[in-house]
């Protein structure tokens, strides 16, 4: 499929069928996109980063023993009228814009990323989409909008994909997709030209780590149909890229900038880490908690 690469972006993506084994058993009998961290589950915090961006259609790719996303996006006005009447908080549940229609779709055998995109074919149509991974939340303070500079960057460019990347410490880039820029990166915009999945540190071109969020226009879904299966069976958006690049498509990458970072949710010692650093940003009992934590450190 050949799309408008000057279209603007208007849907997104969440791939959200993963099992989550890195966070047994927490995760056997709820999504891992459910999981809480301070106040709110995983993919409400990535819904809302969405919408923040100007996005109002969201997709979310699910798999079985799932469901639980769905119910969490379903309004319940019983709910929000008992809250109301006891006037108990019931704003709290105010967490969708009125206008954003949520959308799902199975993916009943996860074969890889670049498989979860491939459902999403026919909701996207003809359009550049932004992807955004269900178990990764991206903080910022109120100056920065990443997914915005992300989306921006690839209009302008007329991008066939447009990579999130963070800078990690060379000994860690084994554990990500590195970039290989084109030239040096002058300020946090530059063109991709080449992806490495998982190198080793004498291998990797950059510490530059792909960092969960994507936009791509819909020539994506005729590279993942060329995309061979990697280990496991496993079909890779990054080795659909590569495909991309190959074939002279233009491929950007937008660094996460200063006052931005991931919170990555994919095994304990991340999500811990994650539920920490916004329980102590929380608006009404941040200071406390951090109080609590300094003096139980103490102790």
């Amino acid at each position: 499929m050949i799309g408008d690469r000057n279209a603007s972006v208007r849907k997104a993506v969440i791939p959200a069928a993963g099992v989550g084994t890195r966070l047994l058993p927490a995760t056997k009998s709820q999504p891992k996109e459910m999981l809480p961290v301070g106040r709110k589950p995983v993919i409400q915090y990535v819904v809302e980063e969405i919408v923040t961006a100007g996005i109002l259609d969201i997709l979310i790719v699910t798999s079985q023993q799932k469901r639980a996303i769905e119910d969490h996006f379903d309004p319940d006005p019983h709910l929000e009228q008992r809250l109301a009447e006891k006037g108990d908080g019931h704003r709290s549940l105010a967490y969708l814009d009125e206008n954003c229609r949520m959308f799902y779709v199975r993916q009943s055998d996860p074969k890889g990323l670049a498989d979860a995109i491939a459902k999403s074919e026919q909701f996207v149509g003809g359009d550049p989409f932004v992807v955004c991974l269900g178990d990764s939340i991206i903080q910022s303070n109120g100056d920065v909008d990443v997914l915005k500079r992300l989306m921006d960057v690839h209009e302008r460019e007329s991008a066939a994909a447009t990579i999130l990347f963070e800078t990690v410490p060379m000994d860690e880039v084994v554990r990500y997709g590195i970039a290989q820029p084109k030239q040096t990166p002058v300020g946090d915009i530059f063109a991709v030209a080449d992806l490495i999945e998982k190198p080793t540190v004498e291998q990797a071109p950059s510490n530059l780590a792909i960092a969960a969020r994507y936009v791509f226009s819909p020539d994506v879904f005729d590279f993942i149909r060329k995309t061979e299966p990697g280990r496991g069976g496993e079909i890779q958006i990054t080795d659909t890229m590569r495909l991309m690049l190959k074939a002279g498509l233009p491929v950007w990458g937008v660094s996460i900038g200063r006052g931005a970072r991931r919170l990555d949710i994919g095994n304990y010692e991340s999500y811990f880490k994650a539920f920490f650093e916004l329980s102590i940003a929380d608006a009404e009992f941040g200071q406390e908690f951090q109080q609590f934590v300094q003096d139980r450190l103490q102790k």
